[in-house]
């Protein structure tokens, strides 16, 4: 929501012990959002056939339509039987200060999801354990370890919430560590680690930067950097790192390389960036090609096409 004028203007210095206030907003928009869920929608426009994991509430039917409608199998999404689709209430002011709540909701249910009985039957290659319930986060990384799953894990904006013996917990025996550069080192402070310790508890870091791209370190300590493709606009940085996970994930799956895969990512990254809303982007496959081929070249772009619906 959008409120036309200042917060600020509104409170009453010295009168602040007891606050009761009102904004009359002038914009409404109601975007679908949720890591699990962007990840796998931009996998599904990829040609992948994601399997959605986490719990919502009865009023997920909509949303649940627009993921299938775009290749998300949500067969593995559990329904409340209480509570509402978690979701963020966010109203920003004329200079950009913002008002914002969180509502869990049915998320607090995924800590009671089991994987094996929604792996069961499909042939799963890896399971990726974004942001969710922070108890979910931990029983899906210790069911992977025990049940011998591949598996990635995305801590994200939970590691805020968890504390350093969770992390580790959370992050020990990942084939592929997610963070951006920020979470990278608030990782490294919770845990007590050094990047070495790290390098020897997953498989493969990967570190995004931002507009400078992508940092990729081995566990045999090789380092790979690779650079972002341009943006032609900036609307609305929500959901890009989503983006990115979903693009290097669909490459390394289709047996890309590294190199390859943070290329990918950077791409639907920059789909991301461009559009208002985090499943608002399209992939037009012909300049999706062109701009790869610009930032990467042409053999590059020819690789990835021939793996993954580029043209």
């Amino acid at each position: 929501m959008h409120f036309p004028g200042k917060f600020t203007d509104q409170l009453v210095a010295g009168n602040l012990q007891q606050i009761s206030l009102s904004f009359l907003v002038d914009d409404l928009v109601v975007r679908r959002g949720g890591a699990a869920a962007n990840i796998a929608y931009a996998l599904g426009v990829l040609g992948r056939r994601p399997v959605l994991v986490g719990a919502v509430g009865e009023d997920f039917a909509d949303y649940r339509s627009w993921l299938e409608r775009n290749g998300v199998d949500c067969t593995g999404v559990h329904v409340s039987e209480y509570a509402h689709t978690a979701r963020f209430v966010c109203t920003t002011d004329q200079s950009f200060n913002q008002i914002a709540s969180f509502y869990a909701g049915a998320m607090a249910e995924a800590r009671n999801i089991e994987l094996a009985p929604v792996l069961a039957a499909r042939d799963v290659g890896l399971v990726l354990i974004s942001p969710n319930d922070p108890k979910a986060m931990l029983r899906h990384a210790d069911e992977c370890r025990q049940r011998g799953y591949r598996f990635a894990s995305d801590p994200s904006q939970q590691l805020a919430r968890l504390s350093g013996d969770e992390v580790r917990r959370m992050v020990e025996g990942a084939d592929y560590l997610f963070t951006n550069h920020y979470e990278w080192g608030l990782l490294l402070q919770k845990t007590g680690w050094s990047e070495d310790d790290v390098r020897s508890a997953v498989g493969v870091r990967v570190t995004t930067l931002g507009a400078d791209g992508a940092e990729i370190i081995e566990r045999d300590g090789q380092r790979l950097e690779v650079p972002a493709v341009p943006e032609v606009a900036r609307a609305d940085p929500t959901g890009v790192g989503d983006g990115f996970r979903a693009g290097f994930l669909a490459a390394v799956e289709s047996g890309l390389s590294l190199e390859r895969a943070a290329q990918l990512g950077s791409l639907i990254a920059v789909h991301v960036l461009e559009v208002t809303g985090t499943q608002e982007w399209t992939l037009d496959q012909a300049r999706a090609r062109k701009r790869f081929a610009e930032t990467y070249g042409v053999d590059a772009a020819a690789e990835v096409a021939a793996a993954l619906p580029l043209g």
